[in-house]
C-alpha cells in the first residue's frame, strides 16, 4: 500500500501539516471498493484565514524572484515528476480517483508537459507600448500578478487539472490556495509538497481539504483573495462566479459540457464508431469534454449504430489494474444514481436502449448508449458525467449543426468527415470553445485555450491564456518634457 494510505493527513499551510482549527476530519473513500483510504483534516473559515495570510507572505517572496528562478522551480518540478511520478503517484491516482493504469500514466505525463509549459510562460509575460498623439509622451503596458489566487480543483483528473490551475498562476508570479475536491484531496496535498520540494517558497501554496460551505465559500469570499480558478460543475461555477462579481475579482471558470460529435455521411461507420467510443468512455465519461451527444447523418445512421454497439460491448471495464481496461468505477454512489436517473428519464420519454444500462459491480456502470431521446430529456440537456451517451440522426449537415447547438453548453465538439469544406463549415458554426475535425471532442494540449461559452464557463485555461488570465494590465505613461 502507498505511504499515503491508512493514515491521517492534515491541512497543508505554509509548508506545514496541521490539524484543522475545529479538529474536524473526514474519510476519503476509494471508488474501487468504497472503503476508507485515509482520514483528512476538514478546513473551515479560521483555516482559510491562516492560509490566505501565508499566501500573502509567500506572494511577496515568490513574485520578487527573478524569472529565471521561477522558471527553474517549475522545470525542477517537471523533472521530479518525469523521473519519479509513476513511483510516487500512480497507485494514489488509481485508488483515490478510480483511474485505470493507462489514464493515471497519461495524467502524470500530461502534468510533466503542463509544468514545462508553465515554466516557459514565465519568460513570456510581455508588456507593450503604444503611440501617443503627443511625441513627448511615452506609454507602456505592464503585466503584474493578481496576487493570491484561490484554486478550486475537481476529482476527475486531480493531478493534471490541479497542476494546470495552479502552475500557470504561479508562473505569472501569484501565490495559490487550493481547495481540492473532497473526493480526491490526498493527491492535491502530494502535489503541493512536490512544488515545495522543487523550490517553491512554502508559503506560496497551501492546500485546504474540506467541503464547499465550510471551506470553499469562505475561501472564494475572502477579501484578500485576488482571483479565482475553478474547474467543476456549472452549478458550482454559478455560485463562485456570483461571489467573484460581488467583490469584483476575476474568475476563470472551466465548467461542464454536453459535447457533440458529428458523424457525417462520408466517413467509414466502423472507424467513426471506434473514435466515438474513445471520446465518450475514457475514464467512464467523467470528462467534461466527452462526446455525450452523437449526431449521425441519416445515410450511415444504421451502420454506425450497429458498429458502435459492437465497439461499446467489446470494452473491458472494471479492473483498473488490467492494462486493457477502458475504465473503472465512477467516483461515488451519487454519480451512479445520476446516470440511472438520466437513463430512466430518457427511456420513459421514448428513447430506446442500444446497449448497457446497468451496474456491473460496485460503482462500475456499463457503457450505455440510448437512441433518439427527446430534446427536453435530461440526458440531452444536462451533463451526465458518466458512461452514458445519446445517439440521434440528422438529415443533413445543417440539421447536424443545429442539433449540436441545441444546448446551453458550449465547451467542445468533434466533426468526423473527410470533406474539408464540411468540416470547416461545422467548425465555424458550432457554438463551442473548441471544435476538432477528424477527431472526437476530448482533446488535450498544454498550450491550447480550453474553455467554453454558456454553461461551460468563462475564460480560458492553458499556456499563455492561463497566465494572462491571472495578470493585471497596468498602463504607465511618462511625460518626457516634464522629466527634464
Amino acid at each position: 500500500m502507498s505511504e499515503y494510505f491508512q493514515r491521517r493527513h492534515g491541512l497543508y499551510i505554509g509548508g506545514e501539516e496541521r490539524s484543522a482549527a475545529s479538529d474536524s476530519w473526514f474519510e476519503v473513500l476509494s471508488p474501487l471498493d468504497e472503503q476508507p483510504l485515509a482520514a483528512v483534516a476538514s478546513a473551515g473559515e479560521e483555516d482559510v484565514a491562516l492560509a490566505v495570510a501565508a499566501a500573502e507572505r509567500g506572494l511577496q517572496t515568490w513574485s520578487a524572484l527573478a524569472p529565471k528562478v521561477r522558471e527553474a522551480v517549475l522545470l525542477r518540478a517537471a523533472q521530479i515528476m518525469e523521473a519519479e511520478g509513476e513511483a510516487r503517484y500512480l497507485e494514489l491516482l488509481i485508488r483515490e480517483s478510480g483511474s485505470t493504469i493507462g489514464k493515471a500514466k497519461f495524467e502524470i505525463n500530461y502534468t510533466v508537459d503542463l509544468l514545462r509549459t508553465a515554466a516557459g510562460e514565465v519568460r513570456r509575460l510581455y508588456g507593450d507600448t503604444f503611440p501617443n498623439d503627443r511625441p513627448d509622451r511615452l506609454s507602456m503596458v505592464f503585466r503584474e500578478p493578481l496576487g493570491v489566487v484561490a484554486v478550486v480543483s475537481p476529482y476527475n483528473a486531480p493531478l493534471a487539472l490541479l497542476c494546470k490551475m495552479a502552475a500557470f498562476p504561479l508562473a505569472a508570479g501569484n501565490s495559490v490556495v487550493v481547495k481540492p475536491s473532497e473526493e480526491t484531496p490526498i493527491i492535491a496535498l502530494a502535489f503541493a509538497r512536490l512544488l515545495v520540494e522543487a523550490g517553491l517558497p512554502a508559503e506560496a501554496i497551501s492546500v485546504l481539504p474540506g467541503f464547499g460551505a465550510e471551506c470553499g465559500a469562505p475561501l472564494v469570499n475572502h477579501p484578500r483573495v485576488d482571483g479565482i480558478a475553478l474547474t467543476g460543475s456549472t452549478q458550482t461555477g454559478k455560485l463562485i462566479g456570483a461571489a467573484a462579481m460581488q467583490r469584483m475579482v476575476p474568475a476563470q471558470l472551466e465548467l461542464g459540457g454536453k459535447s457533440a460529435l458529428l458523424v457525417l455521411r462520408d466517413v467509414d461507420p466502423e472507424r467513426a464508431a471506434a473514435i466515438a467510443v474513445a471520446g465518450m468512455f475514457n475514464h467512464g465519461g467523467q470528462i467534461c469534454m466527452a462526446n455525450s451527444r452523437i449526431v449521425v447523418e441519416e445515410p450511415i445512421y444504421d451502420a454506425f449504430c450497429a458498429a458502435i454497439k459492437r465497439e461499446t460491448e467489446a470494452l473491458k471495464i472494471g479492473d483498473v489494474f488490467d492494462s486493457d481496461c477502458a475504465y473503472g468505477p465512477l467516483i461515488n454512489r451519487r454519480a451512479v444514481e445520476k446516470i440511472q436517473q438520466h437513463q430512466a428519464d430518457a427511456l420513459a420519454q421514448g428513447a430506446s436502449l442500444l446497449c448497457g444500462g446497468r451496474v456491473r459491480s460496485g460503482l462500475v456502470y456499463e457503457p450505455t448508449l440510448l437512441l433518439d431521446p427527446p430534446r427536453d430529456a435530461s440526458i440531452w440537456r444536462e451533463e451526465s458525467f458518466g458512461p452514458l451517451a445519446s445517439i440521434v440522426r440528422a438529415a443533413d449537415l445543417d440539421e447536424a449543426i443545429a442539433l449540436a447547438n441545441d444546448s446551453q453548453y458550449g465547451l467542445s465538439a468533434g466533426v468526423l468527415t473527410h470533406n474539408v469544406q464540411w468540416g470547416f463549415s461545422a467548425a465555424r458554426r458550432i457554438n463551442a470553445g473548441a471544435v476538432h475535425i477528424g477527431m472526437h471532442s476530448f482533446q488535450s494540449n498544454a498550450l491550447a485555450p480550453v474553455g467554453g461559452s454558456g454553461y461551460s464557463g468563462v475564460g480560458r485555461s492553458g499556456g499563455k491564456f492561463s497566465t494572462e488570465e491571472f495578470t493585471e494590465l497596468k498602463w504607465v505613461s511618462v511625460e518626457l518634457d516634464g522629466m527634464l
